[in-house]
């Protein structure tokens, strides 16, 4: 007995189509956040002026591991502000003192050198790119009204597939 193909319902279709594309958006969204972490990098927002034109407030950094010697004056780096700190600053080489184990650096925006010398124990890695303004998506997705409105797009778009899949079951 042959089955005729029926035509979808249109409620299906676009409850369907926007389920997936809440998903797919929610995808395109993390993946700056996900596929260079899994390569290595380390990821940080940029909060601060210091570094502008050059990182403007609202970048994403993408860190890469790199011995401390090897880093040379001009390139930026990502440091600790303090031994046990947690704010992490990213400025330009100015000077790699080798020998003393330490790093002068500079934010292009000021006027001088950093105050203090960065100890190389302190240092977290070499900037490699940045990508403006997704340092202010990250910082909204990593926040816990981030996570709970990434949690709320999944539950709604695993409804409207459900309804989708009634809708269309109904019709047979």
């Amino acid at each position: 007995m042959s089955r005729r193909k029926r035509k979808k319902s249109p409620v299906a279709v676009i409850c369907s189509a926007l389920g997936t594309a809440m998903l797919l958006i929610l995808v395109v969204i993390c993946i700056p956040l996900t596929i260079p972490r899994m390569m290595g990098y380390e990821i940080y927002s940029v909060i601060s002026g210091s570094m502008e034109p050059a990182l403007p407030v609202g970048s994403l950094v993408y860190i890469g591991r790199e011995e401390p010697k090897n880093i040379e004056k001009d390139e930026v780096i990502a440091f600790y502000g303090a031994k046990d700190s947690n704010a992490i600053i990213t400025h330009r080489v100015v000077e790699n003192r080798v020998v003393m184990g330490e790093f002068i650096t500079k934010g292009d925006a000021n006027k001088t050198n950093d105050m203090n010398a960065v100890p190389y124990g302190n240092f977290i890695g070499k900037v490699e790119f940045s990508l403006p303004v997704l340092g202010y998506v990250a910082q909204l997705i990593t926040s816990i009204e981030g996570k709970i409105v990434a949690g709320a797009v999944i539950l709604v778009a695993l409804v409207l597939q459900i309804i989708a899949s009634a809708i269309e079951k109904r019709r047979e």
